[in-house]
């Protein structure tokens, strides 16, 4: 497991989401969840499928609207702002199937998100070429994005979404179809990402074996509500997340 200090950086940001509450035609997605991240930091953001983790990155992103409660980036209320509004404010994010232009080379996929913010071509190249070289995909910069393998595509979104400079980066199952060797590189570029560039990480994934040496802390959705909070030692060891995952600890084989 990667270790955290818990001093404030230089910009420190924090993000609060204040007993966040989403429904779906009467059915409660969120129950009043609450978690915070700070920048530095590694948060995971584990459950069962169905227990409302892809809905609250939506929420939070302002993919969809919340029906109660609030999320705050610093003193700044994005709470259902609309999602543009909230990348410029700081957030950026992926999604669980990859959305890249499979027309454009790589360089060029990861140049347009930048340009988004409204970087100037020079200024988007140069956060592109950082990208770039955080993911590992130096070789592959004038590749058609719609020839690379799977894995590589992955590592693209993510340089994609580093582009846009963001305080918090929300990635949702960005292993998810990655082998055993592909995760391992995942877990190496992350690791150490947060605290050189001062942005905090909120990472949903299925792939306990990365979540559980990445991850400084856990959050635990279950049926929309949380069931536990703390280090992965903590979590593995809450009851109600055992059960959760039918009788075995977080993270066994």
């Amino acid at each position: 497991m990667t270790s955290f200090d818990s001093s404030a950086p230089k910009n420190h940001s924090v993000l609060r989401v204040l007993n966040t509450t989403k429904y779906f035609s009467g059915l409660c997605a969120l129950d009043n969840v609450t978690l915070t991240i700070q920048t530095g930091e590694i948060l995971g953001l584990i459950g069962p499928n169905g227990s409302g983790k892809t809905t609250l990155i939506n929420v939070i992103t302002g993919l969809l609207p919340q029906d109660g409660g609030k999320v705050l980036l610093d003193d700044l209320d994005i709470t259902n702002k609309p999602p543009h509004e909230i990348a410029r404010a700081g957030l950026g994010r992926t999604f669980q199937t990859i959305r890249l232009f499979r027309e454009l080379t790589v360089m060029e996929n990861i140049e347009v998100a930048a340009v988004s913010m409204g970087c100037s071509r020079k200024e988007a190249k140069q956060r592109a070429l950082g990208a770039i070289e955080e993911m590992g995909l130096q070789q592959w910069v004038n590749r058609l994005a719609g020839e690379l393998p799977y894995g590589l595509e992955r590592r693209v979104e993510i340089a994609r979404a580093f582009a846009l400079q963001p305080k918090f980066l929300l990635l949702d199952e960005p292993a998810a179809g990655l082998n055993e060797e592909e995760s391992d590189q995942l877990l190496q570029m992350l690791a150490p990402i947060p605290q050189q560039k001062g942005l905090g990480l909120l990472i949903v994934d299925h792939d306990m074996r990365l979540i559980m040496r990445l991850c400084h802390r856990l959050h635990v959705l279950s049926y929309g509500k949380t069931i536990g909070e703390g280090s992965p030692d903590e979590v593995r060891r809450i009851p109600a997340v055992i059960e959760a995952y039918l009788g075995r600890r977080v993270g066994e084989e």
